[in-house]
């Protein structure tokens, strides 16, 4: 089904989303260049449309992004605000003409006019849905133009998970996705893969860095911006943490090759649904090796009051008969909540 587009209603300034999508057919097309030029177009957007980056993967045929949506400031930026913003983005070449367009209106003093025209830019902005749609269509001009193609990329709009941004389940998220090339079998570290927000942190680049610390903060239920604590940090220690979440237990790869040597890493999956089976709990450093469908199909995810309340401001979308909105995530030891009750294929 569908995934119906949601806002973060009012009482939920700030919003966290673990953004996926798939390229058409689920061909492989991304490879190093592509990735590299995929990487520095979402950098751009994120500066453009105001959001921040907490962490990413690219893979060869589908791309994983973790993005914190502020709230839109009641006090817009100025225009030469908006001009700086567009000559930040690569592919557009009509800032002159907006340049000639603002200083028009300001000489005939058509200051409502002006509004108008700038609202068409800045509805752009502090958006999730605006972010991918201006991401994707940015590298599909690209990517078409490089390869003489016509035609959609993409497999589809893009699906998302709305994710509880105090506390655990936001650090979960991101290593979810942190841990993608680990499970795929392409690197033993999440850090040897350098189309990933965990690499970029690793070198100490400064948005990715800035992403970790963000999680980490969430993990210890502190302010990310706050003076004392997570933000005084030295980045060596704010990584360690990390790392320290990320890594679990169990090295064993599922499945092996002819000659006996393990194909990915990961749990093997009867023994994992046999624990789950038995009423087991795993770790959560088990439970991040798997690829769990709470973390792309669970629409909400995080503590129990957060799911609640998104629930409520949305609960007209919901038949008469469904009550209340959380639904505890099934086979993990801990507290992490969704709003979908995913009974069949929880794994894979």
């Amino acid at each position: 089904m569908r995934q119906a587009r949601m806002k973060v209603p009012e009482s939920h300034p700030v919003g966290y989303y673990h953004c996926i999508s798939r390229i058409v057919d689920r061909q492989f097309l991304f490879g190093d260049l592509e990735r590299e030029q995929f990487v520095e177009f979402m950098r751009e957007y994120e500066a453009f449309c105001g959001v921040r980056i907490l962490t990413y993967c690219i893979m060869s045929n589908h791309f994983h992004i973790l993005v914190e949506v502020p709230k839109r400031p009641e006090v817009l930026p100025s225009a030469e605000v908006l001009v700086q913003k567009l000559r930040g983005l690569s592919g557009y070449v009509g800032v002159g003409t907006v340049i000639q367009r603002i200083e028009m209106l300001r000489n005939t003093k058509a200051d409502q006019e002006l509004e108008q025209y700038l609202e068409s830019f800045w509805a752009r902005m502090w958006d999730i849905s605006a972010f991918m749609k201006l991401l994707k269509q940015r590298y599909t001009q690209w990517y078409n133009s490089q390869k003489g193609r016509k035609g959609t990329l993409w497999e589809e709009r893009f699906k998302s998970v709305l994710v509880d941004g105090c506390g655990e389940a936001l650090a979960t998220m991101a290593a979810y996705i942190d841990l993608n090339p680990v499970r795929a079998g392409i690197v033993m570290d999440p850090a040897e893969y350098r189309w990933s927000g965990y690499a970029e942190a690793t070198l100490g680049r400064g948005r990715a860095m800035e992403g970790v610390r963000r999680v980490v903060a969430a993990l210890e239920r502190v302010p990310a911006e706050a003076g004392p604590g997570v933000n005084n940090r030295p980045e060596a220690e704010i990584m360690a943490m990390y790392r320290l979440f990320v890594y679990g237990k169990g090295e064993e790869r599922e499945g092996i090759t002819a000659t006996g040597v393990p194909l990915r890493k990961g749990f093997d999956r009867a023994a994992v649904l046999k624990v789950v089976a038995e009423k087991g709990r795993l770790s959560l450093g088990d439970f991040l090796r798997l690829r769990v469908r709470y973390f792309a199909d669970g629409s909400i995810l995080g503590t129990r009051g957060f799911v609640e309340s998104m629930f409520l401001a949305m609960k007209e979308r919901f038949g008469a008969k469904r009550k209340d909105g959380a639904r505890r995530v099934r086979g993990l030891k801990g507290e992490l909540y969704t709003l979908r009750d995913l009974r069949k294929s929880v794994f894979g």
